[in-house]
């Protein structure tokens, strides 16, 4: 696979270095190549995606172009292939820095870096839609729709969504949002922020819903005390997006789209054990994920405890 995948990159690339797969990735391959005195990263298609509103890697790179543009810390996109041994990517560069949220829950962390990480959804939230008009808009409905199509029983999440459904905070006008804003998918190194990954769920939402999904549980890769992503406090990261944004979040929004976060990434699980169990794609890492997915709807139970239902 690694002569193919060299063999494919040449005939876009020019002469590269023999590729190297990343870790991590649950739908997308990383692929690290050098080429030309450059150090480039391959994002290509998997066996399938997480939830079925996925962007298509042609779309996800016209996004990362806007981002770019606008200032984002994101890698340089380069180029996007059609078919790269049988399945899209595309190419962008490779930034220095730690990517695998275990690691950096465990690093010396900055103490701007919750800050950092504010500044940083500020500037998504205010990337100009009528620039991505492919993007489409979410609701807690379409949470339903998915978790109808798993078609088995799951209590927890169905109590959440029926939750979520009945205590709406009044919603704002909708933003471009990168749609999994959290630890695992930005690079950091001892300075901080370094750049935001993984685009492929871009939409258009309201913002309190992307600020609040680093708060999700499984983010906090074992450091459940640091509400942030396992990395610090949330008072910080919400006061200084509120600053730049105006958008007055509260904490009781926080709390509302902490549970849909939790909710959307247990019906993540799901659909990707299902890869596996269905014989789609075998994989450990995605059955470990329908494993992962009761953990999830364990969290689910306590935050709806929090919230008085019993």
């Amino acid at each position: 696979m690694i002569a193919d995948m060299r063999e494919a990159l040449q005939a876009v690339l020019g002469p590269v270095s023999e590729p190297v797969l990343l870790p991590g990735g649950a739908s997308k391959e990383a692929w690290a190549v050098d080429a030309d005195g450059q150090r480039l990263l391959v994002r290509r298609a998997g066996g399938g995606v997480i939830h079925r509103h996925t962007l298509s890697l042609q779309r996800e790179f016209e996004v990362l172009q806007t981002a770019h543009e606008a200032g984002v810390k994101v890698p340089q996109p380069l180029a996007y292939i059609e078919d790269l041994a049988g399945r899209e990517a595309f190419v962008m560069e490779r930034l220095e820095g730690e990517t695998i949220g275990r690691r950096i829950v465990r690093m010396e962390i900055p103490a701007q870096l919750p800050t950092q990480m504010a500044e940083e959804l500020a500037k998504i939230h205010a990337l100009p839609p009528e620039r991505l008009p492919f993007l489409e808009e979410a609701s807690v409905d379409r949470l339903v729709e998915e978790l109808d199509e798993v078609g088995e029983p799951h209590p927890a999440i169905e109590l959440g969504l029926w939750w979520l459904r009945d205590n709406r905070p009044p919603p704002r006008e909708p933003v471009v949002v990168h749609g999994d804003f959290r630890i695992g998918n930005l690079v950091v190194d001892e300075t901080g922020l370094v750049g935001v990954l993984d685009w492929e769920f871009a939409h258009l939402d309201d913002p309190a819903r992307d600020l609040s999904f680093a708060l999700v549980r499984a983010w906090r890769f074992g450091v459940p005390e640091r509400r942030l992503g396992g990395i610090g406090d949330a008072e910080p990261y919400l006061a200084r997006y509120n600053e730049l944004t105006g958008f007055g979040v509260r904490p009781d929004e926080l709390d509302y789209w902490e549970l849909a976060g939790n909710v959307a990434w247990a019906i993540g699980c799901l659909t990707q054990a299902r890869r596996h169990l269905t014989g789609q794609e075998r994989s450990v890492e995605l059955a470990v994920l329908g494993r992962l997915g009761a953990e999830v709807e364990r969290e689910i139970c306590h935050l709806l405890e929090l919230q008085g239902v019993t």
